[in-house]
Order: C-alpha cells, then structure tokens, then sequence
C-alpha cells in the first residue's frame, strides 16, 4: 500500500477551519481533559507516525517523556511535507500544525490508509500545549518550526540544518498547557503509554517502538517493542496469564484491492472468548463488520470440519458460535481505505464489503488450518462439545431459578433492601460487603432511590466457574435477580432496574479480595453493564477531622496532606475512619453514600484485550504471574482503573 514520497507534498493536505474551537471545547476533540484527554494528545501524535509505517515509509517510532515534563515523538518516515501550500500561502508543516482538519488522509495521495483522527491531531494537540517544536528532515534539511501557547507560530518553517545522513522523518515535541488540563495535571502515566504503544507494535508487524522516561524518581531504563510475529504474538500475549488448549498459534490473511485482513487465534481452557478486533490499528470496543463476517465463518467452517471428521454425527445438532468460542482468543486485524466508524469514539466499524471479505478468507483459510492441524482441530471440537453441555446444564439451572419466582417482583432475592422508586434512571444499588455495614447502609440511605444489598463472605470466583456452577451459588444468584437484566448472552442492558451499580467494600485487604471478584463477575458476565459506565466503586475516607465544630472527612493520604498545607501552620489531630461495619450509620451516610458528599469512582474498560489480560492473571491459577503483575504495578495505585 506504499505511496512515492513524490506525490505527498503539500498541495495534499486540504483544509476545513480553523484552531479556537479546540480551546474552547477541548472535551470534543480529546474525549476529557482529564488523564484520558492528556494521554490523547500522546496517541494523536504516536498515531500519525503509525499511519506512516501503514503507508510502508517507517521502521521506528522513538516516545520520550523528557525531564521537564514534555514529551517528544520522533519517527523516520517521510517528514511533514515543507513546501509551500499555494492556495494559503503557508508551508505544508504549519498548515498541518495550525489548521484543524489539515493532513493528508482526506483525499490527496498522501495515504492509502490511515488511522489517525483525519488530519485533527497534531493540530489538536498544538492548541491545547502550551508550547510545540516541531523539527522535520526532508529533503537533505533539517526544518524547524516552534509555537507558543495555543498553537501560536513563532515565525516560518526555518531550515536550521542538514539532515543526518540523508534520513526523512519528523519529530513532534510538546508540552501540555497546564491551564486545559488543571484538574488532574499535566503528569503521564508511564504504564498507560506503554500499553498503547505495545498494541501498536503488536498491529505492525516488525515495527520497532521505543520509549524513555528521563523524568526524575521514574525508571529510566528504556523499552523496546518490536514484533516479528505481529498479531500471532499479541495472541500469545493475551494467553499467556491462560492455559493454552494447544502450543501452536493459528494464522491467515486474505485480501482485495483496498483492503486486507488478518487473523490469529488460539484457544485455551478457560471459559471466556476475547475476540479482539481493530480497524487500521485502531480497537473497535464495539465491534463491528469484520467481527460479524468472522463469527458467522467461524461457526461455519467449525461445525462443517466436525461434521466433515465424524467428531459430531449427522443427526447431532451443530454446535452454537458460543459453544465453539469458548476459551478463544483472536485478534482480527483489518486495514481499509476508507473505514466507516459509527460514533464519535470510532468503537464500530460498519464498511459491509469488509463483512464479506472476513467471511470468504475465514471460511477459506480457517477450513484449510483446520485440515492441515487434525490434532487442534479435534481439541477444538471437543472443548466446543463440552461447552455445549455446559450450556445445557446453565440454561436448566436458569430455569430452575425462575421457576422458583413465578410472580412479577417475587424474584428478588430476600436479602435485598430495595428502594421505592421504579424509574431505574434515578436508582441506586449499592453491593454492601458484610450484614452490619449492610445494616448501616439500610438507615443511612435514601429510601426513595438507594437500593441496599449485603454480600455474605467472598463470592464466587467466576473465572474459574461455568454458568451453571455460578447459578448454584447464592450471593451470585442474588445479584442476577437484583440487577434484573440477567447474565452472559442473555444479558439485556435495558433490563436493568438501577442506573449506578456501587460496590461498597472496605478499604482493607479482604475488601479488595471481594471488589475485584466484583468486578471480574461484572466484567465476564455482565460486561455491557460496565461498557456503558454503570457500574462504580464507593470510596470511603480514610481520615477525619475537626475543624472548629465541624467534622471534615479526607479521601485519602495526598487530600490530607493538601489540608495540612491550605490550614499550615495549624495543627490538627486526625482519626483514622475504621472499617464500613464500624462507622455509626450518620457517618457513613454522610462520607459514603450522600450523592452530595460522597466520592464514586467510575469503572470502565477502555482497552477489552487489556482488561481481559489483567482479569485473567489476577484472577487465574497462575499464582507467580500474578505476583509479579501485583509489584509491578502497585506504585501506580492513585490511578487505579480497572
């Protein structure tokens, strides 16, 4: 899909307005400007030098979070382009850096394919830094270009000198303005880049990603991400916090004048599918087109090699997509002209032709994988039959637990202390670890619209349980029916009878055992539910205090130590609050549960294959793993998301 660096210059680049808005309404073009907004900038730039490895014209991306709390982005493709645009007057660098909307991607010959925002992004970042250079190496030259805060030029597109060795490439180095993202700074989070930029290692096969953190008390010892195997690696990746079902990775590409697939999977023992699907590098959380074509030729060639091979007799009824899914993990990876994403966050893709080609290449390709590993194949078959039992055995156990509540509202589970409103838009429920907390929590609520339900014990650990052994278990049982939209497959986000789903726990380490077995229950079972941002954790103080007559409660260690600095030089003698069961009913009212007071964080998954990874080491049977994930990753615990 390469182009002639000839035929991208600046004449390609179009423009459709202007740079104010973006200052003024930064949320519409970087999501929030919160940490996800701040890491956004990172990804527009990163993005544009990926879209130049897509266009085959670079090897290496060099990430560097500089000292000062800048970050730079360098790459060797073929530079911005630096001459002159003459509709504006103005050079291709500061047309793509000052005109929103200004690239490459809309229609020149620049790019066949491409994942960046459509030209918005580091234009978008320009405005909302408050300074940028941007050095390019075309040409023989080496060009240099500074702006100052909001995107400001502070003069033309200088040559400053030679290009090294006769390299191309552009190097992007900014700071964010304090003032756009004041409420949570301007600090990068180290392990949220590296994330990102090892998905983007793993989508471009052989290209090389490396990252530097220079700021001082971070590791400084650099990463290099470079994947030979690209996609068949990320499989092996994904699975390995998971038993695999077989040793070897399966792998096909297929594709037709624009557009091309690829496709790599490998099954475990587990019992959770993680399809995990991208279009020109960017997830589609949603889905989309590919992974229809894909789930319908999956089911298709399974059933026709079991039929084929006599694993499933002729009058045996085929075995469901579920069925044969469980335990799968694939990565379908497409590249596309001219992608159509549904929605503002590009989480769907909806191009048709790109359905039929997935579906012709997996019904092809997968068929003849299959012919060629009779040893997997059959492991496959025989894991999809199991399932199928399994599914059996749930849907009598569903049943079973039906059956028990004929009548309408009868289904809910006794212990659950419900509220008396029936607008689900207002409601609350709030999962109480303990019967004294849940106690509490029954006086200190809102009556009208907080629900109260008690979690006895640890539940379930439902990444190591099928359906129907999780059906059999109380407190789960009792959590299906108070939620009311059911579970897995069935699961129908419209159903739901509670707007905010709280988990309420302590803060000490059992409290934590029982929120992350929360949450992976959500997450397996009910994962459009904490999609679509309905599920938080309550977040009780740990300190409090008075001052004068009045009682001040502090979130946690840094809110205490910004109080000791806003009331210095006073002091001020502080109790640390006791467990949720130990708080009087009016104070844990007041702190945990009053909408007015109170603090909730937001649970969402931004990156499925991520989330799915994390869930499956912490809650696997991979013990030293999940370890090494634990000390890794417990200095970060201020941003803990999960």
């Amino acid at each position: 899909m390469a182009q002639s660096s000839d035929s991208y210059g600046a004449k390609d680049l179009q423009v459709l307005e202007g740079l104010e808005a973006v200052r003024k309404r930064p949320g519409m073009y970087i999501g929030s400007t919160g940490l996800n907004g701040l890491h956004h900038l990172v990804w527009e730039i990163v993005d544009n030098s990926v879209d130049e490895a897509m266009a085959g014209h670079a090897t290496r991306i060099d990430v560097t979070l500089l000292a000062d709390g800048g970050c730079r982005v360098d790459d060797d493709g073929r530079g911005i382009p630096v001459d002159m645009n003459a509709k504006y007057k103005k050079s291709g660098v500061e047309i793509a850096l000052t005109m929103l909307h200004a690239g490459g991607k809309f229609g020149g010959s620049g790019y066949k394919v491409s994942g960046g925002l459509h030209g918005v992004g580091v234009s978008v970042v320009n405005a909302l830094s408050q300074r940028l250079i941007v050095e390019v190496d075309r040409e023989g030259n080496h060009h240099r270009m500074e702006f100052a805060k909001g995107g400001v030029p502070q003069g033309k597109l200088e040559v400053v000198g030679t290009a090294p060795r006769g390299r191309t490439g552009t190097t992007v180095t900014f700071w964010p303005d304090p003032e756009v993202f004041k409420s949570e700074g301007t600090e990068f989070r180290a392990q949220t880049i590296l994330e990102r930029l090892q998905m983007m290692a793993f989508l471009n096969k052989s290209l090389e990603i490396r990252f530097k953190d220079e700021r001082p008390g971070h590791s400084n010892e650099p990463v290099v991400y470079r994947y030979a195997g690209g996609i068949e690696d990320f499989v092996r990746h994904v699975n390995a916090s998971k038993e695999a079902l077989f040793k070897r990775v399966g792998y096909f590409t297929g594709s037709e004048e624009t557009q091309e697939v690829e496709v790599a999977f490998q099954w475990n023992t587990g019992y959770y599918e993680g399809i995990h699907s991208f279009a020109n590098g960017i997830a589609t959380g949603e889905g989309g087109m590919h992974e229809e074509g894909f789930r319908k030729s999956l089911t298709n060639a399974v059933n026709k090699y079991a039929k084929a091979r006599a694993l499933l007799k002729e009058k045996d009824e085929n075995l469901t997509g579920e069925d044969i899914r469980e335990g799968l993990t694939a990565i379908i990876s497409v590249r596309l002209q001219d992608p159509q994403f549904e929605g503002q966050t590009k989480a769907k893709l909806g191009n048709v032709s790109m359905r039929s080609l997935v579906e012709r290449t997996t019904n092809e390709k997968l068929g003849d994988w299959l012919e060629e590993h009779p040893t997997e194949g059959k492991q496959i078959v025989q894991k999809a039959i199991q399932a199928a039992r399994a599914r059996v055995a749930a849907r009598q156990a569903r049943d079973a637990t039906r059956r028990k509540s004929p009548l309408e509202g009868a289904g809910l589970p006794g212990k659950l202390t419900d509220c008396s409103s029936r607008d689900p838009r207002e409601a609350e429920l709030f999962i109480v670890e303990g019967d004294s907390a849940g106690g509490s929590a029954i006086k200190a609520r809102d009556p009208r619209v907080q629900a109260i339900l008690p979690i006895r014990g640890k539940i379930l650990n439902v990444e190591r349980a099928r359906i129907d052994k999780m059906l059999k278990n109380n407190e789960i049982e009792a959590l299906v029916k108070a939620v009311g939209a059911g579970l897995g497959e069935e699961f129908d986000l419209d159903k739901i009878r509670y707007n905010k789903v709280i988990i309420m726990c302590d803060a000490d380490v059992d409290g934590s055992h029982i929120r992350t077995l929360l949450l992976t229950f959500f997450f397996r079972q009910m994962k459009p539910l904490v999609e679509a941002g309905h599920v938080y954790i309550a977040q009780p103080p740990l300190y409090s205090t008075v001052v004068g007559k009045e009682k001040v409660y502090l979130k946690d260690d840094l809110a205490r130590e910004r109080f000791l600095a806003e009331h210095a030089p006073k002091k001020f003698e502080f109790s640390r609050l006791k467990g949720l069961g130990e708080m009087d009913w009016g104070e844990l009212g007041e702190t945990t549960m009053d909408a007015t007071k109170r603090t909730l964080l937001q649970v969402n998954v931004e990156q499925a294959a991520l989330a799915d990874e994390v869930m499956s080491i912490l809650m696997g049977e991979d013990v030293e793993l999940r370890k090494h994930f634990i000390t890794t990753n417990a200095t970060d615990v201020r941003f803990l998301d999960i």
